[in-house]
């Protein structure tokens, strides 16, 4: 029974002593850190870029591939705290979610109303920080392309930046939301990545020649997220 008790206390102090580890490099409070830090264990992330997707000054919006059920939780845990995560209907009833969602404010995605609502401009132009979650579709439908129409739409009337992010490896765990014959290992590595803040009318700035509408650009930008292939290129310089 002792050994039980200092195997256990053994383990919560090294959890405890590896979430402080976290809050320091990565400027999460105590609470994300104790419980980013399991997750952070078991699949070995690369999370450095994560630290300048929360330097972003707001209003700002980070633009997320849901790739897995990992992305929701891995981002409540990472992206500061004052940040009001749309998540989908599945993921916002999700029980053992329930940790993770206690970390920010959270909403059920409602594709009919939610992303017309002028409370989330509003929220923007006060200098609030928003987290949508984008279904992994590298060629949508016009029918799912419009939710890159709408949050292209909100962040040009609420002025604000966009902050692509892509979790690498996520669609190979078991928490995949990939097709069931897309290969799964037990434990892959996963690799955060993110792009350099831009508002819609600098990505579409960006494009050059024929000038893309907003929708367009913010598709490409997403897309360009993907294609970080190495860890130095985090981040697209603005021209």
């Amino acid at each position: 029974m002792l050994t039980a008790v200092v195997l256990i206390g053994g383990l919560l102090a090294l959890w405890l002593a590896l979430a402080g580890c976290l809050m320091l490099r990565l400027g999460i409070n105590l609470h994300q850190a104790f419980l980013y830090a399991p997750l952070k264990l078991f699949f070995r992330i690369g999370d450095r870029p994560i630290r300048r997707a929360r330097a972003a000054e707001p209003p700002v919006i980070y633009a997320v591939w849901h790739r897995s059920r990992l992305e929701p939780a891995l981002m409540l845990a990472l992206l500061p705290e004052e940040t009001l995560h749309i998540l989908d209907e599945e993921s916002a009833r999700a029980i053992w979610l329930d940790p993770w969602r206690a970390l920010a404010r959270n909403i059920a995605f409602n594709a009919h109303h939610v992303f017309v609502s002028r409370r989330l401009v509003r929220r923007l132009r006060g200098g609030g920080r928003l987290a949508v979650y984008l279904p992994d579709d590298e060629s949508p439908d016009p029918k799912a392309f419009r939710l890159f129409r709408a949050i292209a739409r909100i962040a040009t009337n609420a002025e604000a930046r966009i902050v692509p992010i892509h979790v690498e490896g996520s669609d190979r765990s078991p928490f995949s939301l990939a097709p069931k014959e897309t290969k799964r290992r037990l434990a892959p590595k996963l690799r955060i990545t993110t792009l350099e803040p831009l508002t819609i009318a600098q990505m579409v700035a960006l494009a050059g020649g024929e000038k893309p509408m907003g929708a367009n650009a913010f598709f490409d930008r997403m897309m360009a997220v993907r294609r970080q292939d190495t860890p130095e290129r985090q981040t697209l310089e603005i021209a």
